[in-house]
């Protein structure tokens, strides 16, 4: 038995025009090969595309239809005769077959030879149905806004919507990483304290779908779990495969969220060390101090001092920095002083100062 051509479409014996285009509408749609990822789903998608425009070929032309209904694909491949023998084409659509949209574009297909039907390229199929949409059809606008223009077909086809290639990436916020995969981007901004104790975020973002059955776009949440580990570094980069946007080639964006560290009032980091500048008068310099300072993690770190201070001068503390990939190892706090002198002297302040120093 030969393929049965109403059974791939979905549809009945009695199917008009309208319906039997969008039958092929939808499940062209659907199953172009583009818009499946792997090699094992890629090739069935490619064995289902080609029956469906094989199927839709054959049944929106009246003479090949009728051929069909008469002797099956054995028949109409084995070059039956056609019923209106003077009416007849070689294989591909009838010439002035239209399609709705642009003005009712008019297109033809011919095969190459004469004996009977042979299939015509599917991608031509598929971008001659398209064109003749143009920018008319609510559905199609919709599924692909700004024009469509791409599902990686080698063919090429113009009007409203350019050339094939690739999709505008100002359409969908689409960008390239060094893999060459299409990204949307996203940042996750956190205060020195959430990133020194490590926290769990979440993060829901926006994308857009494409729905297989009427080919329009609709737009969905996405939640996103983020695990900070404790003393990540800023611009530290989570990847979520396949959790953005759905483009018209039939790929999905993947989600890089970037980890960003928010300016702390009192530290600064340098890798995995911190920096703090600690104000002391010019009598703590000379004659020492003790002084109590909050870590990231809500400690007192206590601050004893008996030796002189110079201006500028840096005293570091191991183990006090930022944690690591190695729980056992951290970064080291390092406190540099700035001497507060005083803005005047007296004469006798003066005085006795020369007779000290």
């Amino acid at each position: 038995m030969g393929k049965d051509y109403y059974k791939i479409l979905g549809v009945d014996k009695g199917v008009d025009d309208e319906a039997l285009k969008k039958a092929y509408r939808k499940l062209a749609l659907k199953w172009h090969p583009d818009r499946h990822q792997g090699d094992k789903d890629k090739e069935s998608a490619e064995i289902k595309f080609k029956e469906i425009s094989e199927a839709f070929e054959v049944l929106s032309d009246k003479n090949k239809r009728q051929i069909y209904d008469m002797y099956g694909e054995e028949g109409l491949k084995g070059g039956a005769p056609p019923p209106d023998a003077g009416a007849g084409f070689a294989g591909g659509f009838p010439a002035g077959f239209n399609f709705p949209g642009g003005g009712g574009t008019t297109f033809t297909f011919s095969s190459s030879d004469g004996r009977g039907f042979n299939p015509s390229d599917p991608n031509t199929i598929f971008s001659q149905f398209f064109k003749g949409f143009g920018d008319t059809d609510d559905d199609f606008t919709s599924a692909f806004p700004g024009g469509f223009r791409g599902f990686g077909s080698k063919s090429k086809m113009s009007s409203g919507f350019g050339d094939f290639g690739d999709f505008g990436s100002d359409i969908f916020n689409r960008q390239r990483g060094s893999d060459g995969v299409s990204e949307v981007k996203h940042s996750l901004p956190l205060s020195l304290e959430e990133i020194y104790k490590g926290t769990t975020k979440k993060l829901k973002v926006k994308r857009k779908l494409i729905d297989s059955a009427s080919g329009k776009v609709v737009q969905t949440d996405k939640v996103l779990e983020i695990t900070v580990r404790p003393g990540m570094k800023a611009g530290s980069k989570f990847r979520f495969p396949n959790s953005g946007d759905e483009l018209p080639n039939g790929e999905t964006q993947d989600v890089v969220v970037t980890l960003e560290e928010k300016p702390h009032p009192v530290y600064t980091r340098d890798g995995d060390n911190l920096h703090i500048t600690l104000q002391i008068s010019l009598l703590e310099a000379l004659v020492g101090f003790k002084k109590t300072i909050q870590t990231l993690d809500g400690r007192n770190l206590v601050i004893t001092n008996t030796s002189v201070i110079s201006p500028g001068q840096e005293q570091r503390f191991a183990k006090e920095g930022m944690p690591t990939k190695d729980p056992i190892k951290k970064g080291d706090l390092v406190v540099k002083y700035n001497v507060l002198f005083p803005a005047k002297l007296s004469e006798a302040q003066k005085s006795q100062l020369q007779n000290i120093l």
